[in-house]
């Protein structure tokens, strides 16, 4: 399966809000990011990138955390 179609199944599963809004600060203030913005800035991503993405997303869902903090975390970089 490939990294895009896991993540478009993972966030269906778990219902996240595509439309949902990310505040985060950026250089030139705040940033407003929709998460599913930033889903498609992940499917864009290296290779690599996809699957430090992925091993993060599933240690995190294991634990039962909260993966729009995670989200959050992503596009704090992304604001940079």
């Amino acid at each position: 399966m490939t990294f895009s179609k896991w993540l478009d199944t993972f966030v269906s599963e778990k219902g996240i809000d595509l439309e949902h809004v990310l505040a985060v600060e950026g250089p030139s203030g705040t940033n407003s990011i929709p998460v599913g913005c930033l889903v498609d800035l992940m499917k864009q991503a290296p290779k690599h990138e996809q699957s430090g993405i992925k091993t993060m997303i599933v240690k995190i869902d294991f634990r039962n955390g909260d993966v729009l903090d995670y989200f959050r975390h992503l596009a704090q970089a992304v604001a940079q």
